[in-house]
C-alpha cells in the first residue's frame, strides 16, 4: 500500500532522514519506533505532504505522491493523527469530529461513522458539545484519533500516541489501534514506547540518526540485542 524509497528529507539546511526506505503492506501494522529526535516525525510530514523530500519517492496504492500538497494526500486516504492530537482548541468536540468528514463522500456517512467513534470513545459522546481546549491529554488524543477515523482511510498513521499520557490511557488507546486491525485498517504507528509499538505490530523498522538501522518481524525486533539494550534497558 505505502512505498518509501530512499527518502531524504530536511527542515532548511538541516537534514533530518537519509535513504529512508518503507513497505507497509494493506491490512498490516508497521511500527516506526527510535528515540526522540530520531526523524519519526519527519517521516510520517513526508508521507502526508507537510514536508517535501530532497531526494526519493513516496508511493500510495500505486501513486507517486512526494510533492502531492497534503489535501489531496488526506483525500487518497491517508489520515494522520499527531502527536498530542492538535484538535481545534476553540470548536467543540462533535464540530471537531465532522472537520474530519469534510473530504470526499465522507461527509455524507458521517453519522455512520460517528456513531462509531462514539462506541470506540464513549467519554467524546459525552463531551461532544464541550470545547476541546478544555479536554485532558487522553481526551485530546481520543479525539483526534476519532477525527482521523472520520475520514475513513485507507491508511492510518499515528505519532506518538502515548506520549505524555497516564499508562491506563496509554493502554485504552492501543486496544483501539488493535480494534481498528481487526476490522481490517492498515496502519502505520511512530513511537518512543518501543515495547508497546512491538506488542501491537507485525513488523516494525528502527530508526536512528534519520537513518534505518534494523527491520523485521516485531517479534524479533523485541528480541534483538541492541533494541534490548538501547531502548528496553535490558
Amino acid at each position: 500500500m505505502l512505498k518509501v524509497n530512499n527518502i531524504n528529507a530536511a527542515y532548511g539546511k538541516i537534514d533530518v532522514l537519509w535513504d529512508v526506505s518503507m513497505r507497509v503492506a494493506e491490512k498490516e501494522i508497521v511500527a516506526l519506533v527510535g528515540a526522540n529526535a530520531a526523524g519519526k516525525t519527519t517521516m510520517l510530514n513526508t508521507i502526508s505532504g507537510l514536508l517535501h523530500p530532497g531526494a526519493g519517492t513516496l508511493e500510495f496504492l500505486g501513486r507517486r505522491i512526494d510533492g502531492t500538497p497534503p489535501y489531496q494526500i488526506a483525500t487518497m486516504g491517508i489520515s494522520h493523527v499527531p502527536e498530542g492530537g492538535k484538535p481545534f482548541p476553540d470548536m467543540t468536540v462533535l464540530e471537531n469530529l465532522e472537520m474530519g468528514a469534510y473530504i470526499n463522500e465522507t461527509w455524507k456517512k458521517r453519522a455512520e461513522t460517528l456513531s462509531q467513534v462514539y462506541e470506540f470513545f464513549p467519554i467524546l459522546k459525552k463531551r461532544s458539545g464541550q470545547l476541546a481546549r478544555t479536554l485532558s491529554g487522553g481526551e485530546r488524543q481520543m479525539l483526534a484519533m476519532g477525527r482521523g477515523l472520520m475520514a475513513k482511510p485507507r491508511l492510518f498513521m499515528f505519532d506518538e500516541p502515548s506520549y505524555g499520557l497516564a499508562p491506563i490511557i496509554v493502554k485504552e488507546l492501543f486496544e483501539f489501534i488493535r480494534l481498528l486491525h481487526g476490522q481490517g485498517m492498515t496502519i502505520l504507528i511512530v513511537e518512543q514506547n518501543i515495547r508497546h509499538a512491538l506488542e501491537v505490530s507485525s513488523r516494525g523498522y528502527v530508526l536512528e540518526n534519520g537513518r534505518i538501522v534494523l527491520e523485521g518481524e516485531s517479534i524479533g525486533l523485541l528480541d534483538n540485542d541492541h533494541v534490548r539494550k538501547a531502548y528496553l534497558g535490558l
